[in-house]
């Protein structure tokens, strides 16, 4: 990866300032500073579409994020690398804790109900067709899934079934605490590689989830969202919270098969089925699955 080279061809005959700056483990992300701006160049990991990921999707995503507000300016989409260049935003991550804070949640259920409302996006994101399919690709290549998996598939088919039919709208779908930036005015939210179609409950319950909110806090956050409290909402963010943790377990397991990464990938989804294991040991889950 010639990054100089992928910098000349955004920006030729400028002159640049490049450095690595933290981001995601899939992707290499930079900050190239010029006369005119700062920018973030975001390039993608090899064999992304393994995860699920298409970067034409994510374009599309990135585009209607920055229409609403929500997401960085994007300044250049190159193929066939497929590179994204976008504004780097001024701001701070917001520290876990603070996102727990009720004037956080209300700010961050603003920039959400933003996104659901946004135009629509040319691909699909299904929780549970997703787990499948790590599942299959892990299979596909020579490795077995953790045991946890089989008990977990069978409580995912029950949540589909309660959950039943709802209105797909865009969502971001990996709603981790290091996407959000504050800028002072709104929350902003970057890094649309999982984005796609979906369920708005889920984005929800993936962002408590991985947020730590306990029940005051999740109700908190849909009383933000949609203006009260509905039992139905509830219901199914219970639900969704097993989903978002087992999405990433089972993220993880591919990622332990496919990554050249040095990163404890069996860890990560050990960590996260157990999560999974505590959500589905919750009286409210439970109630919510129908005993």
């Amino acid at each position: 990866m010639d990054v100089d080279a992928i910098v000349a061809r955004v920006w030729p005959g400028r002159r640049a300032a490049i450095e690595v700056i933290g981001g995601g483990i899939t992707n290499h992300n930079f900050k190239v500073t010029l006369d005119d701006g700062v920018y973030v160049l975001r390039v993608a990991g090899r064999d992304t579409e393994l995860l699920g990921i298409d970067r034409t999707v994510e374009h599309e995503a990135s585009l209607a994020a920055a229409a609403i507000g929500v997401g960085p300016e994007v300044v250049a989409f190159l193929e066939p690398e497929s590179c994204l260049v976008t504004r780097f935003i001024e701001g701070e991550i917001v520290p876990v804790e603070r996102m727990r804070e009720p004037g956080t949640i209300r700010r961050v259920a603003q920039s959400l109900r933003a996104v659901h409302g946004g135009p629509s996006l040319p691909g699909r994101f299904s929780s549970f067709e997703v787990v499948e399919d790590y599942r299959t690709t892990t299979f596909a290549h020579g490795a077995d899934v953790p045991p946890a998996y089989v008990w977990a598939r069978q409580v995912a088919r029950r949540i589909e079934r309660a959950r039943g039919v709802f209105p797909e709208r865009p969502c971001h779908n990996d709603l981790l605490n290091a996407n959000f930036i504050d800028d002072g005015e709104r929350i902003r939210i970057v890094d649309w590689e999982y984005a796609g179609m979906g369920d708005p409950l889920f984005d929800l319950a993936n962002f408590s989830v991985n947020h730590g909110l306990d029940a005051d806090g999740r109700r908190g956050l849909l009383e933000a969202y949609s203006g009260s409290v509905r039992a139905s909402d509830e219901r199914s963010l219970d639900l969704m919270r097993f989903m978002s943790d087992f999405r990433e377990a089972m993220w993880g397991v591919v990622q332990g098969v496919v990554s050249e990464l040095d990163f404890d990938f069996a860890g990560y989804a050990s960590e996260h089925f157990e999560r999974l294991q505590a959500t589905a040991a919750e009286p409210s889950f439970t109630a919510a699955l129908g005993g």
